[in-house]
């Protein structure tokens, strides 16, 4: 008797003998699950393919490559969204040093602690230096800064009231910033605290270093009604307003001075409101004597 060829139905595996074996050598199914293929030349059902998903082929890799995308990307925005909270957090912690900096209070253990005993106020007001909210000037976005959006604190160090006034710029190859100390009379600077995104290392960097923010201490923000501020070359002509600008880095404090025009600027009404009182007293023993 001519051999017959059987096919496993579950491995495609095809044995060839008088009768099916009893287990599959190969997957081990047991002999029902083989089929007796049809003889050349005879009609009947061709041998029974392989199931399941040929892992060999381009399908298949595209598919898997798709998979573990989603599942990489469903991680990770799992991750980020977990992570928001502290990295929001971090962000405000970073803000409150920057203004205490200006303060000439830096290098604390507590920064947030120190930051809720040294700022008693954070409100907005407008060009007119009005004041639109008593809180919420800390949540003011850079971008969000207006003439009727003006972020103000008020803050007290060694018993004297001291006011810091925000500020953002353009340098020479970033964004730069800072905030400003002024003390009660709205317009001698206390302080002042610069950074940067990217400025070049030994040039523009230094605008963010003590050498030269020391030099606007008790300096005068405004002259003859307007903001005369600013970092010159060379001689000074005015002592009172200006400061020695950073050699080699002139377009950087071309920044810092189109910064401090602008963004001061804004505040003009709010200085002129904090000296008003002073003119008045002056006024005043002038008409007594």
């Amino acid at each position: 008797m001519a051999a017959k060829k059987y096919v496993c139905k579950i491995c495609g595996y095809v044995h060839e003998g008088s009768s099916a074996p009893d287990a599959c050598p190969l997957c081990k199914a047991g002999a029902d699950q083989f089929e007796a293929a049809a003889a050349e030349g005879e009609k009947g059902a061709e041998a029974p393919k392989k199931k399941g998903l040929n892992t060999n082929s381009d399908f298949y890799a595209i598919v898997y490559a798709a998979i573990v995308v989603v599942i990489v990307a469903f991680m990770l925005a799992g991750v980020s969204s977990a992570l928001k909270p502290m990295q929001d957090e971090n962000i405000k912690l970073d803000k409150m040093k920057q203004i205490l900096a200006s303060l000439h209070i830096k290098d604390v253990k507590d920064a947030k602690a120190e930051f809720e005993k040294i700022v008693k106020k954070d409100a907005i007001i407008n060009a007119a230096g009005a004041e639109v909210k008593a809180q919420g000037g800390f949540d003011v976005a850079n971008d969000a800064i207006s003439e009727d959006n003006l972020p103000i604190y008020v803050c007290e160090v060694d018993g004297e009231e001291k006011y810091v006034i925000p500020m953002t710029g353009q340098g020479l190859w970033g964004g730069i910033w800072g905030y400003m100390a002024v003390n009660s009379d709205g317009n001698t600077i206390y302080g002042v605290y610069f950074s940067h995104a990217s400025e070049t290392p030994g040039l523009g960097a230094e605008i963010a270093s003590d050498k030269f923010t020391s030099l606007f201490d008790g300096k005068n923000i405004i002259a003859d009604g307007e903001v005369a501020l600013e970092a010159v070359k060379g001689r000074l002509s005015n002592e009172a307003t200006q400061v020695n600008a950073i050699s080699g880095a002139t377009i950087t404090c071309n920044g810092v001075n189109d910064m401090l025009k602008k963004c001061l600027g804004n505040y003009k009404g709010f200085i002129a409101s904090k000296q008003q009182p002073q003119a008045n007293v002056e006024s005043a023993k002038v008409s007594e004597e």
